[in-house]
């Protein structure tokens, strides 16, 4: 097997710079969508089962792409640009019609839609990692692509306040998407395209060592469901305890994304969405009260999607002083992601106790500490652990442990916070918080890979 040239800073960055606009996307739908929901009339405990669409198109698509990119070869795109250039597409169209849903159902469907294609773009850019650098430097890769995630997720956050303070109006009537929220998605449209031809022009893929072979393996009709289902029962063993660990992260982080909205206006700001039901719009004094209460709402929900950033800013900083450290020395990825998730398990539970909204900053940016090294050490950890030539479809099926706790949560979540916790949304970041704990425990099983010294000389092409 030919060995793999080391790349430059820039080579990476670039190779990694897609990443931007999709969590460009990530972040919009993480930060915003139940805040659309709720617009529309969602009750806060169905929030969790209409954010099931993400991690079923999830579990979906992630091994069918990592099958199929590794089974493709175009002269001009490769093996993983392909994707990435269909799904920004598809993403781009999805962002821009999003916020103007005129019923529940249709926000819905399109979170579906907008799902989908992330993940058709998403899944390759793990593979991609691996396919193009050598082992010593796939953690700097990981690394450096979270940092990039990092900066996307802060600004992406803050987009809808900061929309408002330029002056557009944050508020709407009953049953309508606000303006701000409409023009942070477009942005997101235009980044997330941008971004992804960043990559597809900068960055070549190598051609499979053997290419003539590669096609007679391309012309044969072999059994698709029945490979994917092979590669996940003979999974590596590595695989199976990170699923663990990555089981217990994402049920958190789902969570979040899909209660931070309803948990932190009710429990912090003391600013709950008004149910336009309860109001008798004919009645002026009643039209006056839900307008003052949505804009209590509206405006306590710029701010949580703003703090939230700052999960996104603290993940980027981490991510930087780690990028920095993997270049030069060998890095404890076990150590770290273990000590990652315990700090982002307290800054969970704090939520909690804040005396005071501005003391989520804190809370957040602990939680960006655990966000750092879920998007990037499970990955290091795994992929010394997976044939090169099968890198897309078993990081397809790796992304499962990704997306099945997001469906046991979206299930289960809204009923045990009716039945366990008085339908206090903010539980579940309680819950969030245990969940971080559980899978710091569950990294005891799992095994640190050797060391390869990594020489500094070696930087400097």
């Amino acid at each position: 097997m030919t060995a793999k040239p080391r790349l430059s800073f820039w080579q990476i960055w670039n190779m990694s710079f897609g990443f931007l606009g999709i969590q460009f996307g990530f972040a919009l739908q993480g930060g915003f969508m139940s805040r659309i929901f709720q617009t529309l009339g969602a009750e806060k405990d169905a929030l969790p089962l209409l954010w099931i669409a993400a991690p079923l198109t999830g579990l979906l698509v992630q091994p069918v792409v990592g099958y199929l990119s590794d089974r493709t070869w175009h002269p001009r795109l490769g093996r993983r640009r392909p994707f990435f250039l269909i799904g920004a597409i598809l993403s781009s169209i999805a962002l821009v019609f999003m916020p103007h849903s005129p019923t529940l159902w249709i926000a819905a469907g399109l979170l579906w839609v907008l799902d989908a294609s992330i993940n058709i773009s998403m899944e390759p850019f793990r593979a991609l990692v691996a396919d193009k650098l050598p082992e010593e430097q796939r953690s700097y890769g990981f690394v450096l692509q979270t940092l990039i995630i990092g900066v996307g997720t802060w600004v992406a956050s803050n987009l809808p306040w900061f929309i408002t303070q330029m002056g557009i109006p944050n508020e709407a009537g009953p049953g309508v998407v606000p303006p701000s929220v409409k023009v942070a998605f477009a942005i997101g449209a235009f980044v997330f395209m941008a971004s992804i031809l960043v990559t597809i022009f900068t960055t070549p893929e190598y051609p499979p060592e053997d290419l003539r072979r590669f096609r007679e393996e391309q012309k044969r009709r072999g059994n698709f469901a029945g490979e994917i289902v092979h590669h996940v029962v003979h999974m590596p063993a590595q695989m199976r305890r990170l699923g663990l660990v990555q089981f217990f992260s994402w049920l958190a982080f789902f969570a979040m994304w899909s209660m931070a909205t309803p948990g932190l206006t009710e429990h912090v700001f003391k600013a709950p969405a008004p149910d336009p039901a309860a109001f008798d719009m004919a009645v002026p004094a009643q039209a006056a009260a839900f307008q003052s209460a949505n804009a209590a709402f509206q405006n306590a929900a710029d701010l949580v999607g703003s703090y939230m950033g700052y999960y996104g800013l603290s993940s980027m900083l981490i991510a930087l002083l780690l990028s920095f450290y993997a270049a030069r020395f060998p890095l404890n990825r076990k150590a770290v992601h273990a000590g990652s998730l315990v700090l982002g398990g307290v800054g969970f539970l704090s939520m909690w106790f804040v005396p005071h909204p501005a003391w989520l900053i804190g809370s957040f940016a602990l939680v960006g500490v655990a966000w750092a090294s879920i998007l990037s050490m499970p990955y290091a950890l795994l992929s010394s652990h997976v044939p090169a030539e099968k890198m897309g479809i078993y990081m397809g099926i790796f992304n499962m442990f990704i997306v099945i706790p997001q469906i046991v949560a979206a299930t289960l979540l809204g009923p045990a916070l009716r039945a366990f916790f008085a339908n206090e949304a903010v539980f579940a970041l309680v819950i969030s918080g245990a969940s971080l704990l559980l899978a710091a425990l569950a990294l005891v099983r799992v095994r640190e890979p050797a060391h390869t010294p990594v020489p500094l000389a070696s930087q400097a092409h």
